[in-house]
């Protein structure tokens, strides 16, 4: 009923909806993006300079399930209860309400191409529920991405890293002279271009899911060749000064079970592979951008880029996601309103789960149910204003518990972000009380080198993150 009502209106002449284009990316990091390192994005520049960049933005949980289905659903992992990739989130909460689904309730068009919810690793695949239409190349395997051509691949340029480990069918690098749609995310962006032209006269919720920049690194060639090899020799890979053991891991997605760092040049060629992987991704973006400014739809659409977390390329002596440090916690966040024409930038605490209630805001829908973000057009409006004091992250211990014997994490390290810095706190699972804790000043982001929690300097500015924690995420026994 609730669809007539909005199609008779429709019909009347009333105002057309705002459509949403929401492009999501898989391990994207904020310091490989326009935010002033190396990386190469000129479709993500171009996105910028007609949008509000949130500069500090931060994950709920540092891997792909847990911090999609927060994100999908505005509930945070804990009230979720999911914390691993492992259990679908409607396991949990069968009849929640995602974004996509809200949409859909009000009379849009919701479609997914790519990977937006997460869902290898699940009885479930993907969320049909929330989507108009079948969801496209959604559930796959990054380690089945191997370069799909007429014939036999061109041959591997780059080493393949096979002195660490293959990801999955695929070298870890790889480097083919291939066309993008070789690849999923050249075909996630085809799509995504057939259907804007299918949805531009209608009200549409579309959201694209890219695959890269994760692993495995093999752009096709013409990426990797935007770099060179010498730029990513030298990085910082120490351990912060001080930081309690809790707060690595053993990089076993990128490192796998060979109990050994790699080589200068091995991180050097997987370094340039992820780089190479983000290049390949901003071309795909720029073909979704251009889609939607020729089917005449961009002037009534709201555009966000998004990632679902950060990633190390070997500072701290990590490989991967699944830290609560900054590097994986902090995530790009672009809003584009439609008719923008100028760049923002605010300095506002966000969070990913802010970003349900922030579109339901723009396109003028009621919020039903409980969502525990808050809504980010206060900030749109004048980008000086903030919507909240902290931003919190978490991760257990071991990072991927649920493949050890016990099912259990044996400890759970949360995160809160303050303008002061980043405060972390390492519970035991079992009675919920402080075993280790952590505190990087601002000042010293994102490298994070100097863990100064006990630093008398630095009471008051600890003191107020134990306190916004402690709010968050009560000393409870379990």
């Amino acid at each position: 009923m609730r669809a007539a009502l909005l199609l008779l209106a429709a019909l009347a002449g009333a105002a057309p909806r705002t459509n949403v284009l929401l492009i999501m990316a898989d391990d994207f990091r904020v310091e490989a993006s326009p935010w002033g390192s190396s990386a190469l994005t000129p479709n993500l520049d171009r996105l910028a300079a007609r949008a509000t960049r949130f500069d500090a933005a931060y994950c709920q949980q540092a891997v792909c399930n847990p911090s999609r289905s927060s994100m999908l659903t505005g509930l945070r992992p804990d009230t979720l209860g999911l914390w691993n990739n492992s259990v679908h989130f409607r396991q949990l909460r069968p009849d929640v309400v995602t974004l996509p689904h809200r949409f859909k309730l009000e009379g849009y068009e919701t479609r997914c191409t790519g990977k937006i919810f997460h869902n290898w690793h699940t009885a479930e695949k993907g969320d049909a529920r929330a989507w108009s239409a079948p969801e496209f190349l959604h559930y796959a395997n990054h380690g089945d991405d191997v370069a799909v051509t007429a014939g036999a691949p061109p041959p591997n340029l780059v080493t393949g890293v096979e002195g660490l480990r293959r990801y999955g069918k695929v070298a870890m690098t790889e480097c083919r002279e291939v066309p993008d749609e070789a690849y999923y995310d050249g075909r996630v962006a085809a799509e995504a271009v057939r259907t804007i032209q299918e949805l531009k006269d209608r009200p549409f919720f579309l959201a694209v899911g890219f695959w890269k920049p994760h692993a495995p690194f093999n752009a096709p060639a013409k990426y990797w060749s935007l770099y060179r090899r010498e730029q990513f020799t030298d990085f910082d890979g120490r351990r912060p000064a001080g930081a309690p053991e809790q707060a690595f891991h053993e990089s076993t997605e990128i490192l796998g079970g060979k109990g050994r760092a790699p080589t200068r040049e091995e991180a050097a060629e997987m370094r340039h592979g992820y780089f190479a992987n983000i290049s390949y991704l901003d071309a795909q973006v720029g073909k979704v951008l251009d889609a939607l400014e020729k089917s005449g739809a961009g002037g009534r659409t709201t555009v966000v880029f998004v990632a679902d977390h950060g990633y190390h390329v070997g500072e701290h002596t990590l490989w991967g996601k699944t830290s609560n440090f900054e590097y994986d916690a902090r995530v790009p966040l672009l809003i584009s309103l439609p008719g923008q024409t100028r760049a923002a930038r605010s300095g506002s605490l966000a969070e990913l789960i802010d970003l349900y209630p922030t579109l339901l805001d723009i396109c003028d829908i009621r919020a039903e149910g409980r969502l525990e973000g808050a809504s980010l057009v206060p900030v749109l409006r004048d980008p000086g204003k903030t919507v909240k004091a902290a931003a919190f992250t978490q991760h257990p211990r071991p990072a991927y518990y649920d493949r050890t014997p016990s099912g259990k994490p044996a400890t759970m390290g949360y995160s809160v972000r303050t303008k002061a810095g980043r405060y972390t706190e390492w519970r035991d699972w079992q009675t919920g009380q402080p075993v280790a804790r952590e505190f990087y000043a601002a000042a010293d982001e994102p490298a994070e080198t100097v863990n100064r929690v006990d630093d008398p300097g630095l009471a008051g500015p600890v003191a107020e993150a134990e306190r916004a924690l402690l709010a968050m995420h009560p000393r409870s026994a379990r």
